[in-house]
């Protein structure tokens, strides 16, 4: 008989929260409403808040200004990114101590796989083990984890939900499912709590009368599928009884780099647009490289004056690494933005993706390399061939690693272009904001 499988998640108690207090005890460690972010009459979003602060409604991705409207009394500082990463990364080294096999889900959480450790632990029951690791990650790093586990990914992410010792909950820090109980654990659930069931299945689940994961697990499969159809409704049907065959991989691959900049004024000139763009290249290209990735697909996203997002992107036939490369492409993205909506914007964003770091990476079709460049490719019948894309060569991807030996040298204001170097034409405070970050 196969063993069940034992499946931890990880996930760091409000980490940004934490983490802040770490590095300014003084300050915001002795804060008991913690807003982290953005400074107060800073236009940022929330990354985090303290449990406290989410007491008064404040949430991720909140503007910062709202957020000080509901809790008015709370403090507010700046996400404190390098602390973050080292943190994050600390926490991950005693993880791998227990467990064989761990994944890092984001910043803050981790999926472990301990199939096989049984022994190792004396037959201990998974409960245990959790409670172990989660003294020895306190006692490395000073931070509270919660975990929750069970026989699958699914089970493990909504038995952390209920691990977590938020205030009034009564819980310990840690819920482990036992095997055979998945159905009767998740039976407590709304549909729309279950990872993957977003809003508009959630919506079409409660026009056919189910609205909780108990309602769901009444309706035979057979039922579900002839009214979602095959793929949905058997997915489905096994989600809501804790079937999840997906595995703990040791390495998710990184899906995007980004880098957001909201602004201390909406910004209308597309000139200025434009040179705070070119500041964004120079910032996420270095990103990319300090990761030693390349990539193909370069995605603009603004951020209007009346909040609404739109993005644009373009996949290249060639990978790109350098600020000028990044920027040559971004740059024609923008101005479809800007042309299709001439409004004032808040925030301004680039996002790469599409890499090249793993042998799954798509092939790329086959060119044919100039003296002088690469040619653009003919365009299809009456359609508008794109903008010329960049195009790198040795001789290009050599400067840009020495300019970076430069900054990590002097600093990252060592060398800039042209453009960003007169503080005149600053559009003045920006917040760095945190992309997929909660």
């Amino acid at each position: 008989m196969t063993p069940a499988r034992r499946i931890l998640l990880v996930d760091a108690d409000a980490f940004f929260v934490a983490v802040a207090r770490q590095v300014d005890p003084e300050g915001a460690g002795k804060a008991t409403l913690l807003i982290v972010g953005g400074r107060p009459g800073s236009r940022g979003v929330v990354c985090s808040a303290s449990y406290e602060c989410r007491a008064y409604g404040v949430r991720s991705a909140m503007p910062i200004s709202r957020a000080l409207k509901l809790c008015p009394d709370a403090l507010c500082v700046p996400v404190p990114r390098g602390a973050c990463s080292s943190r994050s990364t600390e926490i991950q080294a005693v993880l791998a101590r227990f467990a064989p096999v761990v994944q890092a889900s984001s910043i803050d959480e981790w999926y472990c796989d301990l199939g096989g450790t049984e022994a190792l632990y004396g037959h201990e029951p998974l409960a245990v083990t959790a409670h172990r690791i989660r003294r020895a990650v306190f006692e490395t790093t000073g931070l509270n984890v919660s975990i929750g586990g069970g026989t699958s990914r699914l089970v493990a992410k909504m038995a952390v939900e209920v691990a977590k010792p938020k205030p009034g909950t009564g819980a310990n820090g840690v819920h482990c499912v036992t095997p055979g109980e998945e159905a009767v654990f998740l039976s407590r659930f709304r549909l729309a709590d279950l990872p993957m069931v977003g809003p508009r299945l959630a919506e079409r689940l409660a026009r056919m009368g189910l609205e909780t994961v108990e309602d769901a697990q009444a309706w035979p499969a057979e039922a579900l599928v002839s009214r979602l159809g095959e793929r949905a409704g058997t997915w489905l049907s096994r989600r809501v009884r804790g079937v999840d065959d997906s595995i703990v991989s040791p390495r998710d691959r990184q899906k995007q780099v980004s880098r957001e900049d909201t602004f201390a004024r909406d910004l209308d000139d597309n000139e200025v647009i434009e040179r705070e763009l070119l500041r964004l290249a120079v910032r996420v290209s270095a990103d990319l490289r300090r990761q030693a990735l390349r990539a193909r697909t370069v995605t603009v996203k603004v951020k209007d004056c009346d909040f609404k997002s739109r993005t644009a992107q373009r996949t290249l036939t060639s990978y790109i690494e350098s600020e000028k490369s990044v920027v040559k492409a971004a740059r024609p993205l923008l101005r479809q933005l800007r042309g299709k909506r001439r409004v004032p914007i808040r925030l301004l964003g680039i996002a790469l993706s599409h890499f090249d770091d793993g042998p799954d990476a798509a092939p790329l079709p086959a060119t044919q390399l100039g003296l002088f460049g690469g040619a653009p490719a003919p365009a299809a019948a009456g359609r508008v061939p794109p903008s010329p894309e960049p195009v790198e060569s040795p001789r290009d991807r050599a400067l840009t690693r020495a300019l970076d030996r430069i900054r990590d040298r002097y600093g990252a204001g060592a060398i800039l272009p042209a453009r960003l170097v007169d503080p005149e034409q600053d559009t003045g405070p920006r917040v760095e904001e945190s992309p997929g970050l909660d």
